[in-house]
Formats: C-alpha cells, sequence, structure tokens
C-alpha cells in the first residue's frame, strides 16, 4: 500500500513534519528495519537500495488522522506518533516488495527494483560480519516475510508480543499469530546452539563462533546492540565491559545478577543466562517475559527514541512483571541489585554468547555503513555497446514508424523527403499557394485556369494542403496515383495555384493548377487509407477548355467543379438526340450533383451522359473519358469546328458516342467528328455517311482518327472502319482521309464499299478484290470475307492509301 493511501493512525493523528522529523532523526533504524525484513533473496546490493528506497517512500504527503474512537491508552502508545507510523509504512511495504509476481495479479510499487536512489557502476553492502552474523542470516532466510517482521520487532525493537501482533496486523500480515511463531521457532534454535540452554549441543559438537571463547568473566565483550551474557557485571552497566548505558538506557543486568529470566522461549537481548540459570530460569520475585514481581519504575527514553522502563510493573507489550524492550529491571544508578529480593550467583560466568536478538544492531545488518565494489567490467562493456546498439536500431525504428504509412501525420502518404532545398521548400509551404480572388476573372485578358479563385470549405486548412502538397512531391507507396500519358508527375516547381478545397462525399478533395497540369488530392474524411493523386495536363486551356475539372467520382457518378464563368449546367444523353437536357443544380462553390459517368459504364452501350455548359459565348458539351478534364465535343471540318450542340451534329454523335470509348484515358483534349463522305448504296439500299472522328490531346501528339460508317437505318450505331494513332489524317495539317468497308445489302450481296474525302480523284483496289473507279467513292461486288487493299490518287498526283 502505498503512503498515499493514509490510513488512520493507530497511535494518533500524525502531522507530515512530524513524520518528516522522525524519519530524519531515526532514518539508520528504520533502514536497518526495512533491511532486516526484505527476503535476503534480493541480494545484498538491491536489498540496501530497495531498503533506503522504502524508508524515503514512507513519508506520507498530507495529515494522517488517528482512529475515529481512541481506546484504552498502552504502555507502546508512549512511542512517537510520527515514529510508529513511518516504521508501520516501513514494514507494510518491506513485506509487499517480499511477495512474488503472479502473473494474473496487479503489480506493486515495492516489488519492482528503486527507481530512487540508484548507484551506478558500483555494488554497495554492508560490513562483513562474522560466523554469528552469517548464521543468523541463513536463519532469517529461511523465514517468511512476516516471521522476520516479528523477529525484528522483538529484537530489535524490544517490543512484546501482543505490540507485535497489533502491529504486524496493521502492517497488512493475514495471520500474525503465526509469523510470531516463526520468531518463537528461530528463538528455540538459537537455545539449541546455546552450550547453557537445555537440551543444547555440547561444545564440542559444533564450530567455535565469535564471542563462544571459553572463559570466565567475558565483561569486555562489546556488540552494537550493547548487551552481553556474562558474569559479575555491576548494577547500572550496559554489559557491555562494564560501561554505562548507552543512549540513554538505564543498566541491563545479565548473567547471574539478573533479576529476572525467560521461561519457555529463547534469550532475548539482555537476557544471556549465567552460572545459576542452566533451566533457564533466574532466582528472584522479580523477572521478565510475563514473570510477575517487577517493581515499579520510572519511564525512561530508550535508545533510538524506542521506550524502556525501569522495574516497571509489566513489560510494555501487556506482560506482567517485565520492562518494555528486553524486559530488564535494573536500577539506575549505583552497584546493587537491579529490584528487591534479587538472586545474585557469585558462581563464575559461563563463556560470553551474543544472542540472534543482540546481532540484529550489528555492522552485518547496518544498511548506512556501506562498502563499495565494482560491478563486472567486462560485462559492463559489453552491456553498454548492446544498449548503444538498441538505442541506435530504436532511433532507426522510431523514425521509420513516423514516416507516414497509414496515418495522416504532418505529410500524410507522403513518402520520405529526398530533396533539400529553398526551391522545393517553398513550393511544398501551404503558405505560399498562390490564391485568386473571386472578382480577378472578370477583368482578365484571358479566362483559363490562372483566374480560378480559391474556392471550398477547406481552403484555410493547412495540415490538408500541407498533406496534399507532400504527396504531391512524394507520393508514398499507399497512394492511389494515376496520369494521362505525357504528363509529368514531378514536384511542382514552385508554389502551385489553389483551386478548390472542400470535402465532397465522403472525401477531402484539394485541386491545385501549376500553369501545366491539374493535380487532384484526395484522402477519406473517416480512416487513414485510399489517398489518391491524379494528373492532367492542361497547359494552353482557353475559356472552354477550363470550363470544368472532374472534382469526384464515387459509384460510378461523377461530380464536376465548374469555372466561374459558367451560367448554367445541364446533362444531356448523347445517345438520345431528340431529348432535351436534364439541369443540373450546382454549389455556392460550383460544384455539380452526381451524374453517372459514362467512362465507368459497364455492359452495353445505353447511355452516354454529357455535360452541356453555357458561358458567354454560347453552349458547349464536354464529356468524361475518365480524367480530370473533360473533353470538348465539336463537330465540322477539321478547318472550321464547332461545338456539336447543333441538330445534324447531335444525330451524328448519337450514332459515334459509343465509339468514345476507345479514347478514354488518353489525354483527351477535344473530339471532332466529320462527315467527309456520302455515298449510295447499291440496290438501292439508300446512301451511306461516312464520318471521321478525331481525338486531339493536350500534348500534341498521340492522337486518334476512327473511320466511321453509318448505314441509312438511324437506329443502327456506326460501324468501325478504320483506325489509327498518330497519324495527322482528319486534322487540320491533314483533312484527307480515305476509307473502306465489306457491306452486305440488304438483298444478301456483298460489296467493297470506300470513300475518300473531296480531294481524291480516283480510288483503285487490289489483292481479293481488283477494281478501280474515278472520284473519291467506290462500290464493287465481293465474296463474303474478302480482304482488298485500298489506295487513292490525289488532286496533286500523290497516292496514298487507308486509314490504319
Amino acid at each position: 500500500m502505498s503512503t498515499q493511501d493514509l490510513v488512520p493512525s493507530p497511535v494518533g493523528p500524525v502531522d507530515v513534519e512530524q513524520a518528516e522529523a522522525a524519519l530524519v532523526e531515526r532514518y539508520p533504524r528504520l533502514v536497518r528495519i526495512a533491511y532486516l525484513v526484505l527476503p535476503p533473496a534480493l541480494g545484498r546490493n538491491r536489498r540496501v537500495l530497495t531498503a533506503h528506497a522504502l524508508v524515503q517512500r514512507s513519508l506520507p504527503r498530507r495529515r494522517v488522522p488517528g482512529p475515529a474512537v481512541p481506546g484504552p491508552r498502552r504502555d507502546e502508545d508512549a512511542v512517537d506518533p510520527g515514529y510508529a507510523y513511518v516504521r508501520g509504512e516501513v514494514l507494510r511495504q518491506a513485506l509487499v516488495a517480499g511477495l512474488p509476481l503472479r502473473r494474473l495479479a496487479l503489480p506493486r510499487r515495492a516489488q519492482f527494483p528503486p527507481l530512487l536512489p540508484h548507484v551506478w557502476g558500483l555494488r554497495l553492502f554492508p560490513r562483513v560480519g562474522g560466523a554469528d552474523e552469517l548464521a543468523l542470516d541463513q536463519r532469517l532466510s529461511r523465514l517468511s516475510g512476516p516471521g522476520r517482521a516479528a523477529y525484528v520487532l522483538r529484537g530489535l525493537e524490544r517490543q512484546g508480543d501482543p505490540e507485535v501482533l497489533r502491529v504486524l496486523a496493521a502492517a497488512g500480515v493475514e495471520d500474525p499469530a503465526a509469523a510470531l511463531a516463526e520468531a518463537d521457532a528461530l528463538d528455540a534454535t538459537e537455545d539449541l546452539d546455546d552450550p547453557a540452554a537445555p537440551g543444547a549441543l555440547p561444545p564440542g559438537d559444533g564450530a567455535a563462533r565469535v564471542g563462544e571463547q571459553g572463559g570466565p568473566g567475558r565483561a569486555g565483550i562489546s556488540d552494537d546492540a550493547g548487551f552481553l551474557g556474562g558474569a559479575g557485571r555491576p548494577h547500572g552497566t550496559d554489559g557491555v565491559g562494564g560501561r554505562p548505558g548507552r543512549a540513554g538506557l538505564p543498566g541491563r543486568e545479565g548473567g547471574p545478577t539478573s533479576p529476572g529470566a525467560v521461561t519457555g522461549r529463547a534469550e532475548r537481548v539482555g537476557e544471556q543466562s549465567g552460572r545459576g540459570r542452566a533451566d533457564g530460569t533466574g532466582a528472584g520475585p522479580t523477572g521478565t517475559a510475563g514473570m510477575p514481581g517487577g517493581p515499579a519504575g520510572t519511564h525512561i527514553p530508550g535508545r533510538d527514541g524506542l521506550a524502556t522502563r525501569s522495574g516497571g510493573p509489566g513489560r510494555a507489550a501487556g506482560h506482567p512483571g517485565g520492562a518494555s524492550g528486553a524486559g530488564r529491571d535494573a536500577a539506575p544508578d549505583g552497584p546493587g541489585p537491579a529490584a528487591t529480593g534479587a538472586h545474585l550467583d557469585p558462581s563464575p560466568a559461563r563463556p560470553g554468547r551474543l544472542s540472534g536478538a543482540a546481532l540484529l544492531e550489528s555492522d552485518e545488518f547496518d544498511p548506512c555503513a556501506l562498502q563499495a565494489r565494482p560491478t563486472d567490467l567486462v560485462r559492463r562493456r559489453q552491456h553498454a555497446r548492446a544498449a548503444f546498439v538498441a538505442v541506435v536500431a530504436l532511433v532507426v525504428c522510431g523514425a521509420l514508424l513516423g514516416l507516414p504509412g497509414d496515418g495522416w501525420g504532418r505529410n500524410g502518404a507522403a513518402a520520405p523527403s529526398y530533396a533539400r532545398n529553398p526551391a522545393a521548400e517553398t513550393a511544398l509551404d501551404p503558405g505560399a499557394v498562390k490564391r485568386v480572388g473571386a472578382d480577378v476573372w472578370p477583368g482578365a485578358t484571358r479566362q483559363d485556369f490562372s483566374v480560378w479563385p480559391a474556392r471550398g470549405g477547406l481552403t484555410g486548412d493547412t495540415a490538408l494542403l500541407r498533406r496534399a502538397l507532400a504527396v504531391w512531391a512524394r507520393p508514398g507507396g499507399a497512394v492511389r496515383s494515376s496520369a494521362t500519358p505525357g504528363t509529368p508527375v514531378g514536384p511542382p516547381m514552385g508554389p502551385p495555384q489553389l483551386l478548390f478545397a472542400g470535402r465532397v462525399d465522403a472525401m477531402r478533395v484539394v485541386l491545385f493548377h501549376d500553369g501545366l497540369r491539374a493535380v487532384r488530392y484526395a484522402e477519406p474524411v473517416e480512416g487513414t487509407a485510399g489517398a489518391a493523386l491524379d494528373f492532367a495536363r492542361t497547359d494552353a486551356a482557353d475559356a472552354v477548355g477550363a470550363a470544368a475539372l472532374v472534382v469526384s467520382r464515387a459509384s460510378g457518378n461523377v461530380r464536376y467543379l465548374t469555372a466561374p464563368w459558367v451560367r448554367d449546367t445541364a446533362v444531356r444523353d448523347l445517345l438520345a438526340p431528340a431529348r432535351a437536357p436534364r439541369p443540373l443544380v450546382r454549389d455556392a462553390d460550383g460544384v455539380t450533383d452526381p451524374v453517372p459517368s459514362p467512362a465507368r459504364a459497364a455492359g452495353a452501350c445505353a447511355r452516354w451522359n454529357a455535360l452541356q455548359v453555357r458561358d458567354g459565348s454560347g453552349l458547349r458539351l464536354l464529356t468524361d473519358l475518365g480524367e480530370l478534364a473533360p473533353a470538348r465535343l465539336l463537330w465540322g471540318s477539321p478547318a472550321a469546328p464547332v461545338d456539336a450542340t447543333g441538330t445534324e451534329a447531335r444525330e451524328a454523335w448519337a450514332r459515334t458516342a459509343c465509339q468514345l470509348a476507345a479514347v478514354e484515358g488518353h489525354g483527351v483534349r477535344s473530339v471532332s467528328a466529320w462527315r467527309f463522305a456520302r455515298q449510295p448504296l447499291p440496290e438501292g439500299a439508300g446512301h451511306g455517311t461516312w464520318v471521321c472522328t478525331r481525338a486531339e490531346t493536350w500534348r500534341g501528339t498521340g492522337s486518334r482518327v476512327l473511320a466511321q460508317f453509318l448505314v441509312p437505318s438511324p437506329g443502327v450505331p456506326a460501324a468501325l472502319a478504320a483506325r489509327s494513332e498518330g497519324s495527322p489524317a482528319c486534322g487540320v495539317r491533314d483533312p484527307r482521309v480515305l476509307a473502306g468497308v465489306l457491306w452486305q445489302a440488304p438483298g444478301g450481296g456483298w460489296y467493297v464499299l470506300a470513300a475518300g474525302s473531296p480531294d481524291f480523284t480516283s480510288l483503285e483496289t487490289s489483292g481479293g478484290v481488283k477494281s478501280r473507279s474515278e472520284g473519291p467513292l467506290l462500290a464493287v461486288r465481293a465474296k463474303p470475307g474478302a480482304r482488298a487493299d485500298l489506295t487513292g490518287t490525289l488532286r496533286d498526283g500523290a497516292r496514298r492509301t487507308a486509314l490504319r
């Protein structure tokens, strides 16, 4: 139990200052108690440090209350309440420290090695004693913690049995009586070792110990406890070479002049038998350990603050006829007997010997008088190297764990930084991001992404912008990244322009533009997985090319962020040209409602939604091709295409829109369709239409060209006649195109049909089908599955092959 759990003091209220004074004054005694009660298995070095730590932790934090109902006053209540409380806390913690650690039990603080005091590079232990001290230490190690506490309280604190029971119970011992019985058993073992005690071993049966040399009159042998069993000691001395009583103790008597004796228990401090005590009992009407007859005496403070009594009416713990502590009746002065009727045996004294209780005061058990030795130097060096390696590994692991992984830290899902220079740092500084005001675009000389204002509810979220910039510069392995062909994915050259930062659906989305690219960063609002980074090239964008950007894709739907000059938006199904467009709602930031995306449609081509926007100059038709920037749809000759909003354009796109899937994800900027020929069909089947579709990219290269043939039936989709990538055909540079198909007439006949742009003067087929025609059209009968090579002659005499 910690001293913070302030249980009422059994001896009265205790102030913090009172407990501190007792702890400082009796510090060596308290540390000795803790050292003796701690289990010897801890080792002497740890026992020393733990004993000091337990005593230093025993000071209460606030005033300790006394019992609610004071009990009858006892003799032991003369002990200082502060000392009694601190001693109880020391015993309580020392007993807890001796308990084993259990798997399911919550460990206590005293069971761990102390943090303070702590010594590095040295081992501390008390001074080494003799054979008696070693034997006592071995016997104490066989006792339980409560048993050692009971032995220490009786032998070192001079307490009687009732007081020992009470102190042990207050310290949390479950069975104080069993602990006292253990101490009695240890005392009985000492009696067996005493040659003068009944039943003891003969002197020749055991090794001689310090203080056991034969000869009369060992009044000169001394001990820290100050009590020896000897012969002929004068009254009024402490029993050590005739010295006066130490530390305020009255003179103790021993041997043949003892006024009393102990019956049925091992010798105690000052209770050594003389020749007249061979049976374990002394002569005279007065005695100790419950022997009646002790005269009343005055209370004299004992050594180390313990109270002793000179000839009191009974022992401090309640034994009648004995003095507190060692239970002696001695006169404070003079050589006379200690009590009336004391039996003085004039016979020579038996060989003197230190009792176990007296040995508790020896230097062997003094954790304040210490010796120092070094630890294992070789092992310490090995441990130092191992600790250094562990620290380095810990630092490396901490650095790796601190890097962005699944969490949105300072840089989110960004990879480790690999470049440190002022320009790169400025480009990634969220405070340096360019922001355009909402009033700039109306007066600008051009309308493109450079005049888009910063919009969205999270434009002030610096942490979000920092993560977005860091991931842009160093996308981690967990980031889903995409880029249109030919779009660089490196970090910005300088601070980019912020177009949008806000919450869309379940994502936080940030849109940047750096003059060359539009960059979209998205992260989930909830959770830490699923960051996405998309790049799209948007250089040289005009007002229509900068009319909208894709801000979100979720569940097959797409949301657009429209330019500030877009007045209204609508959705038009290209496959239903006669159907009116459906209005599309936008919020205050210009974000549209979700629209089913044709780029994510699966299965048959049953619907193709296009975004229709109206700006200051008219209607524009845009379509999502799986990129950030939607592609513009045009109609007309390559020299002068217009937006595909007219009736003829819508009807043509209704039959060719499904072919747009062939150009998805290729960085397409615009797609234009052109009817380059109209051909009468054999067998009177009507007129067929030849359409050339060209997809231009933002990068200028990689354009795709499709040649399609439309039969007279308006509900039949166009048939793909030829496809080419990177060809200049059907474009501004080279508007000429030539294509052919194998067609079956309604009557069942098969024909090779070919058509060229108006610049062709003749067409010719070879291979499986051989034929020649004047003009840009050709129709020749063929067999099913026939293959033919098609060439044409231009007006300047140049020959061209069919689109492939």
